[in-house]
């Protein structure tokens, strides 16, 4: 799904801030951490970006539990964890890949376009601190 979009100065610095980052940041955390080098940004044009970037295939956005989505540069398919205590999103590193069969053709008869899996549960930190 990946097109091209017009040339963004904001856009490639979030686009770049995310390349940097594997925890998978919030629209809010990709906020604070430009502001330091881009102080006239916006919030709302770092959603506005974030946005484009994913209904343009360039990024990933991960969707858990109804809090905040959080965003992810690897879009090749991957599994993630999400922490129920703090919200944490992480990817989910397996020494084999994760297959889902796809439906039946007779159960389904809609296209298909992809699929994300996500794990729910407690993170590492969180298991230390109770």
């Amino acid at each position: 799904m990946q097109s091209k979009m017009k040339h963004s100065r904001q856009r490639d610095a979030i686009l770049a801030y995310l390349n940097t980052r594997r925890d998978h940041p919030t629209a809010d955390m990709v906020y604070t951490a430009l502001k330091e080098t881009m102080p006239n940004i916006s919030l709302g044009t770092v959603y506005r970006n974030l946005s484009q970037l994913a209904d343009h295939g360039m990024i990933l956005r991960i969707s858990c539990d109804g809090r905040m989505d959080h965003f992810d540069a690897v879009t090749a398919p991957h599994p993630h964890f999400f922490c129920h205590h703090c919200g944490c999103v992480s990817d989910l590193i397996t020494a084999k890949p994760i297959l889902l069969p796809l439906p039946d053709r007779t159960e389904f008869q809609g296209e298909i376009e992809g699929c994300h899996m996500i794990y729910y549960g407690t993170c590492e930190a969180c298991i230390s601190i109770k």
